[in-house]
């Protein structure tokens, strides 16, 4: 299990939550939009991803590879983040912040599982309780930014109205609408601004335009030597 500890804002007051992680679900090809879900498809497979085999899929990643920390270590030059929304359930309560689900391309081109292994899953250290931004979900704007030719450049933008809707994310993987304590779930991710690339610096946002907030986090990448 993984501690991971957060600011959770609720009713305008904060308070200090922890959770132990023993649980790590990625839901992949949860585009709600066909068109853009095939963008998508099409993008990575510019890069030598096959095409999934049913949409959403759901891959179990070992709960050790969540983390807050400032910098993640990859192998090779070959990763690259995605921002997603990520929900877990603590106190009692449904919360919602942002997290990347770093991948390994290269591996990726040949098994999308192993792939989601390979690099540590940053998250953020601020979240909303859930049921405060279900009723205006879809107007919720995630966005990340990578660091390009000494510039922050916008990598990723678009609503959650995007991504299909989250209780039935969950229902689709459990059954049921209600995610247990200790399990955390990434729920996918907008197209890439351009191709998909790597970054020395990621960066991302949650934007609620309706109660005029945000939840953002940043992590550099340090690049390991490959040695044959």
């Amino acid at each position: 299990m993984t501690q991971i500890v957060f600011d959770g804002h609720a009713k305008g007051a904060v308070e200090k939550i922890a959770v132990e992680i023993g649980d790590l679900v990625i839901a992949g090809w949860t585009g709600r939009d066909v068109a853009a879900l095939n963008h998508h498809i099409e993008e990575l497979k510019e890069i030598g991803v096959m095409p999934p085999s049913t949409v959403p899929l759901y891959y179990r990643v070992g709960a050790h590879l969540v983390t807050q920390a400032p910098t993640v270590q990859v192998l090779g030059d070959d990763s690259s983040g995605e921002v997603e929304p990520v929900l877990f359930a603590a106190a009692g309560r449904l919360w919602v912040t942002i997290g990347a689900d770093h991948t390994d391309r290269k591996v990726e081109s040949y098994s999308i599982p192993v792939s989601k292994q390979m690099c540590a899953k940053p998250i953020g250290t601020v979240a909303w309780r859930f049921e405060e931004v279900e009723p205006h979900w879809d107007q919720l704007m995630l966005r990340s930014f990578i660091e390009e030719g000494g510039k922050r450049v916008m990598y990723q933008e678009g609503p959650l109205a995007n991504i299909r809707e989250p209780r039935s994310l969950i229902g689709g993987w459990r059954d049921t609408p209600r995610l247990p304590e200790g399990v955390a779930m990434f729920l996918g991710t907008m197209p890439a601004i351009g191709k998909i690339r790597s970054s020395q610096r990621f960066e991302m946002e949650l934007e609620d335009p309706v109660l005029r907030r945000k939840i953002t986090h940043g992590y550099d990448v340090q690049s390991l030597p490959v040695i044959a």
